[in-house]
């Protein structure tokens, strides 16, 4: 499912196309696609908001299967083995950045879906450091979800620096939220979630949360930290106002729109406001370890993979309870 220009998704931009199977490079592999789950960072892709870097481009940043073909440079041995892909496609290993450890902030990353065709296919090439092993046992479809939101979800939780005992907000309620609770909870956090909507709140609760309200509605105890999932820059304010003094609020959006001016007391007290961006490849494996062991698992929508452009549109219109996967 390809798309040639960005449009929005009610005009089905993603065409199905019959291409030649892809041909690893040196360092690359080749993955049959078992499954894919659907981004809302695709949806910003494919209609615009973020400016494809390729064009035209496969979309998908969170896909399982086996590796079917190896490049040169990459084993044999590689072949058959279960791996993902998620949003980090790649990274130049040299710069400051990578050598500290924050490959996630280097300047030459590129990313899966948007620098590089993803997994919105049957097949795809993946350089073979950047594939995440499987936990045996756990399924694609399962796994698919954990890809992006996921990892980013965890990254954004761990820089939040909650203990056992503290009260973390979740401000949005999505596949990626549902999957950060149940690590909070997991941990041994109270979790109090703020998101619009009847059934995204039950499923809060359902998920263990301690308490969920509607957006504008205050949690009824100060938050040790709070994360922000909507790409809406007022929410972030509403969890700057709900944190205690030395409390954080990371940002877990690739896309957000302005944030709003707000009174310096909400930011005063050694309040902490920061940004959660990508992640690196021991983000992904700790979770896929971590949430193979709890066990983490969300809700799955599947579609076909013709179906891609209604997946990306029941997305948008946040009829997805859980996370959409593809499945070729």
């Amino acid at each position: 499912m390809r798309l040639e220009r960005p449009a929005d998704v009610d005009e089905a931009p993603l065409a199905a196309l019959d291409l030649p199977d892809p041909v690893p490079g040196p360092g690359e592999v080749v993955i049959e696609t078992r499954a894919c789950a659907v981004c809302r960072t695709d949806l910003q892709i494919v209609e615009g908001d973020l400016e494809a870097h390729l064009h035209p481009l496969i979309p998908g940043h969170q896909a399982v299967g086996p590796i079917v073909a190896v490049g040169a440079g990459v084993g044999a041995d590689q072949l058959g083995r279960m791996v993902g892909v998620g949003w980090l496609g790649s990274t130049c290993g040299q710069c400051d950045m990578c050598r500290r450890g924050l490959e996630n902030l280097c300047r030459a990353a590129t990313f899966t879906g948007w620098d590089r065709d993803g997994g919105y296919a049957s097949r795809m090439v993946a350089r073979a450091d950047f594939c995440h092993p499987m936990p045996a046992g756990m399924s694609p479809e399962d796994a698919a979800p954990l890809l992006c939101g996921g990892i980013i979800g965890y990254r954004a939780y761990r820089l939040t620096g909650v203990t056992r005992g503290d009260r973390l907000g979740l401000y949005g309620f999505g596949a990626s939220a549902l999957l950060v609770c149940q690590l909070a909870v997991h941990a041994g956090c109270e979790v109090y979630v703020v998101t619009r909507g009847q059934d995204a709140r039950r499923r809060a609760m359902e998920g263990g949360a301690s308490w969920a309200g509607d957006l504008g509605e205050r949690p009824p105890w100060p938050l040790q930290a709070a994360i922000t999932f909507a790409p809406v820059g007022s929410v972030v304010v509403e969890a700057l106002e709900s944190v205690d003094r030395a409390g954080v609020v990371v940002v877990n959006a690739i896309h957000l729109d302005r944030i709003p001016d707000f009174p310096y007391r909400h930011l005063y007290w050694e309040r902490r406001l920061l940004s959660v961006a990508n992640f690196t490849r021991r983000d992904g494996r700790e979770l896929l370890e971590l949430a193979n062991r709890i066990p983490i698992r969300t809700v799955i929508e599947r579609h076909s993979l013709d179906d891609a452009n209604l997946a990306l549109q029941r997305l948008k219109r946040d009829q997805v309870q859980g996370a959409a996967v593809l499945i070729p």
